[in-house]
């Protein structure tokens, strides 16, 4: 990573210690600009839009980071994990099922 992704990293840190989601989202949105590939900056948007209500986004962020790290626990543990609060939040049953999913293939 780049001196200049890793400090907007921090720097979304940051905000969302200090409460500022947007802000922070924003940083995190230009990191990707700069390597779209930056799968933190992806699991990070992942929890600000999950704190936000957008279930949708949050969802898309967890998976894009499964898929630029397929062999990462982590990820897959975040997915699973990103599912459940979707469901949370929808009561959508697809988010159920994709969660003992991504929760199945992490434990192979």
């Amino acid at each position: 990573m780049t001196p200049e992704i890793l400090a907007l990293e921090r720097e979304a840190d940051q905000l969302k210690v200090d409460g500022k989601p947007e802000e922070a989202i924003a940083k995190l949105e230009a990191a990707l600009a700069i390597d779209e590939s930056f799968a933190r900056a992806h699991l990070g948007l992942s929890v600000l839009f999950n704190t936000m209500g957008n279930y949708e986004k949050s969802v898309s962020h967890a998976e894009r980071a499964v898929e630029l790290e397929p062999d990462d626990p982590f990820n897959m543990a975040a997915l699973s994990v990103t599912y459940q609060r979707a469901f949370e939040g929808t009561k959508d049953p697809i988010f159920i099922q994709k969660a003992e999913d991504a929760l199945a293939r992490n434990n192979r």
